[in-house]
């Protein structure tokens, strides 16, 4: 794959966003599958008929951690508020509460930068916008 470009993959995160919430699901799932274990975790809220039936619940909240950028979105009320870090083990030294499509530009700029840096990483981007 030539040089990963941010705009490119900007666009393919903002894609069929118009359901929030269901946009917020899909996004957990396909990140999950495409970066390496650990970097993405999932919050989800489970009512009792859906423990009950043993599906996994309702998406709340997103956490994305790549290098020293930590990205989280969570659902609240119906709305999808946004959240940048700088994380140095563990600590976080800086946060900045973002709206979503500042939130899909630095991630795509968080992608792009550990594809740059790292063969699996491209790897799993390419995977992603496949």
């Amino acid at each position: 794959m030539p040089e990963m470009d941010a705009e490119l993959l900007a666009a393919t995160l903002r894609r069929d966003r118009a359901e929030l919430i269901l946009y917020v699901a899909v996004l957990s799932v396909t990140l999950s599958e495409s970066l390496p274990p650990g970097t993405v975790r999932v919050e989800r809220r489970r009512s009792l008929a859906e423990r009950l039936s043993g599906r996994e619940g309702t998406v709340t909240g997103l956490d994305i951690v790549l290098g020293e950028r930590r990205l989280s979105l969570r659902i609240e009320r119906g709305e999808v508020a946004g959240e940048v870090c700088h994380e140095v083990r563990g600590i976080v030294l800086s946060r900045r509460q973002v709206d979503l499509d500042e939130w899909i530009d630095a991630l795509a700029r968080a992608l792009t930068d550990a594809a740059a840096s790292s063969a699996r990483a491209r790897e799993a981007v390419e995977r992603f916008l496949t």
